[in-house]
């Protein structure tokens, strides 16, 4: 352990601020555009941490204690892009017609702030004092100790800059190539299945298919098992019960939107209440547990350098100085508006709301990213829960069969509320995950909050600019103006149209109780195989199948079958940990590349006023862009995985046998 006075190597630098802010604006865009297509994110951390030792290593001084600061702003920058599962929302219902930026980051950053705050009392209890494995934060730390051990750690840093490079530059490369028209960037095929009707569609998506082996198969598996689900068994009666003369397209299309979505959302809201039952009973013991050493501190006992957190005193500071900024959006969103006689109430309740539900979900949210990390730590499902908390709250205020413009008003409220406390859980389950990897390298815990701080203030900056592109160029599915390269905003869209239900009174509660149902039943399952010892079926991934379209659902069951070949691949090289860190960099790459493809496609759209500025052929190519472009797709996956592959053997020779 370091003594409490003898530390003296470079940490908390400016140039390693700098270099997370500058990661940050790679990464949070990336993020944004991705939740927006698939409502999937992606985790920052290991690819930051690669990228900062490779710069870093040319600079005198480089520690691993500023690499993993580095990697602590990026990923906390990038963690909060998961906001955008909310603020779209807002453009969906046509409260605004944009993004303002003060607004926008002010809800942002005092959520990702509070996110901070709340989770710092936790560190002690939840990473110290545990046995959670924090899969992704060990991971981290393992790339960041190897980096910093040894000429091969440098080797390794090298190459993994270089596949994440590769993998970028042939993803957008081939997302390119689909706005060309020279290669179709999805296909669907929709028919009658009895009296009902279904389909079947994937899209050809580097992204989609990096997401898949990031998830893993078992959230692979249990995303197809929900499209067997929704798609295949749903869909076909619900149809049926629904019969219409229109294109097949039409008819099914509808119904999947009016019915199928929300019992995927039946079965995401069970799956969240059974997850916090389930880890209410260790977080208190964790909160006891802190609790204890807080007053052991203050008893005299000395603390190691790396046991230092940011006096509890300031926490609690902080946080109540939070509530005055949040309180001021309220007022500046309902002063003017239909809510104004009522604003008082409205906002003293909101501020009680964002702390109480705020501090439970700090707890909850560290917990399940020690428990299964943050990739897969389901938020979008607290996010489901706190907009049904809030929206119901304001029914018990104002009742039902309010006028058109108060009920929207009100919407909107519940979806701001959401918004910031949304930030609080995206911040919660990343800083903990984060704090575990600073344990393990001997990081200073005060400084990684204070970075993780200067994260969510960067991210609250990028955000709101890079939504605004977005939804001036490409727009959101369902709201006014989208145009055909809309952007589904899966999570918004459902999180949205539950706040319009509870208020506006018509809510398909039939199908969200069918859904419910379900989830009973899945959750069931997934218990049953975990003690069978078998391969689990998250309910929450079965949930996402049945509510995300198919075309970004199949691309992600293939991507976790390939991720899970690979990975039984490497797991029998003489260095199988690095391997399978290879590809999660491949992964990484694929959808960092379409991604920033995404981003600059907007500007392109926004600079040309047009929807296809790039096409070079028209809708009559389409019947050789489907088979061309598949096999091309196909292709450069094969190559690209046995780019990495040959990248492993050069410096990783396979195990004898």
């Amino acid at each position: 352990m370091t003594s409490p006075d003898s530390r003296s190597t470079a940490e908390l630098t400016l140039r390693g601020i700098a270099l997370g802010g500058v990661i940050t604006l790679l990464f949070t865009a990336a993020n944004v555009y991705l939740g927006l297509k698939v409502g999937l994110t992606f985790a920052t951390s290991i690819p930051a941490a690669v990228i900062s030792m490779a710069i870093l290593r040319y600079l005198p001084g480089a520690t691993i204690l500023e690499n993993n600061i580095v990697q602590t702003v990026a990923s906390a920058a990038g963690t909060l892009a998961a906001i955008i599962f909310v603020l779209p929302g807002l453009v969906m219902i046509g409260w605004w017609n944009g993004f303002p930026f003060l607004l926008t980051a002010g809800i942002t950053m005092t959520g990702g702030i509070l996110g901070v705050m709340f989770s710092v009392p936790l560190r002690r209890a939840l990473v110290v004092d545990t046995t959670l494995p924090y899969p992704e934060g060990r991971a981290a730390a393992e790339v960041l100790k190897i980096g910093a051990g040894s000429r091969e750690g440098e080797a390794e840093s090298a190459r993994g800059l270089r596949i994440i490079l590769v993998n970028a530059l042939v993803s957008a490369g081939f997302a390119i190539l689909t706005q060309t028209r020279l290669a179709v960037a999805e296909a669907a095929l929709w028919f009658r299945a009895g009296p009902g009707a279904t389909g079947i569609a994937g899209g050809l998506s580097f992204a989609l298919i990096g997401a898949g082996h990031l998830v893993g198969l078992s959230v692979g598996l249990a995303m197809f098992a929900g499209v067997v689900i929704g798609w295949w068994i749903a869909l076909p009666i619900l149809t049926a019960m629904a019969p219409s003369t229109g294109s097949v397209a039409e008819w099914a299309g509808g119904v999947f939107s009016r019915d199928v979505r929300f019992l995927g959302a039946g079965v995401i809201g069970v799956a969240a209440i059974w997850t916090l039952l389930k880890i209410i009973g260790p977080v208190l013991r964790g909160i006891r547990a802190s609790i204890a050493a807080s007053q052991a501190r203050r008893g005299g006992t000395i603390l190691d350098v790396s046991e230092r957190d940011l006096p509890i005193g300031l926490v609690a500071l902080v946080s109540l100085g939070m509530l005055v900024p949040i309180a001021a959006l309220l007022w500046s969103v309902i002063a003017a508006g239909p809510l104004g006689d009522a604003a008082i109430p409205l906002i003293a309740g909101a501020l009680l709301f964002v702390l109480v539900i705020g501090l439970v979900i700090a707890a909850v949210c560290g917990y399940m990213a020690g428990l299964i990390g943050a990739s897969n730590s389901p938020v979008s499902g607290i996010g489901i829960l706190s907009v049904l908390a809030a929206a119901l709250l304001l029914v018990g205020l104002f009742g039902r069969g309010t006028p058109p413009e108060t009920t929207q008003a009100l919407v909107a409220y519940a979806l701001i509320v959401t918004g910031i406390v949304f930030g609080v859980a995206t911040i919660s389950n990343d800083n903990l995950q984060d704090l575990k990897t600073g344990q393990l390298v001997g990081a200073t815990p005060w400084k990684q909050q204070v970075a993780l701080v200067i994260g969510v203030v960067f991210g609250s900056i990028v955000v709101p600019p890079v939504l605004e592109l977005l939804n001036g160029t490409l727009g959101f599915a369902g709201a006014p103006g989208a145009g055909p390269n809309a952007l589904p905003a899966p999570q918004a869209a459902l999180i949205s149209a539950l706040a319009k239900g509870v208020l506006g009174g018509d809510l398909n509660w039939t199908m969200i109780g069918i859904g419910a149902a379900i989830g009973a039943a899945v959750i069931a399952l997934d218990e049953g195989l975990g003690h069978a010892r078998l391969l689990r079926l998250p309910p929450l991934g079965i949930g996402l199948g049945i509510y995300l379209p198919m075309s970004v659902t199949l691309p992600v069951v293939l991507g976790a079958v390939i991720g899970w070949i690979y990975d039984r691949w490497a797991l029998r090289q003489r260095d199988p940990d690095a391997a399978v860190r290879m590809g999660v960099l491949t992964a990484t790459g694929m959808i960092v590349g379409e991604s920033l493809w995404g981003v600059a496609f907007a500007v392109i759209v926004y600079a040309t006023n047009s929807d296809t500025p790039l096409a070079l052929v028209g809708d009559g190519f389409a019947g050789v862009a489907l088979p061309a472009g598949t096999l091309v797709f196909l292709a450069l996956i094969w190559a690209l995985y046995r780019f990495t592959r040959r990248s492993v053997r050069l410096t990783s020779p396979p195990a004898a046998r």
